[in-house]
């Protein structure tokens, strides 16, 4: 049977216990947040998103090389 304390709330914390959760819960996906943005910098810096002058000529050679070499076992006869 539930105690008198956490008869009000739906996930059975006391005041207490919700607030500790939500202060770990917001430093945990602060955290989280600047890891990805970090991530996401970092990846921009290897290989932007969006083409520039020359294009995505490195990008389009990889992906034909590897449609060529996936051709074969896709159409076999």
């Amino acid at each position: 049977m539930a105690s008198p304390d956490k008869a009000g709330s739906l996930s059975g914390l006391n005041d207490d216990e919700a607030r500790e959760f939500h202060r770990i819960f917001v430093t945990s996906f602060v955290v989280f947040t600047v890891i990805a943005i970090i991530a996401h910098i970092l990846v921009w810096q290897w290989r932007p998103w969006l083409p520039g002058s020359e294009g995505y000529t490195s990008m389009i050679d990889g992906v034909k090389a590897a449609a060529y070499s996936a051709l074969p076992y896709v159409f076999r006869a």
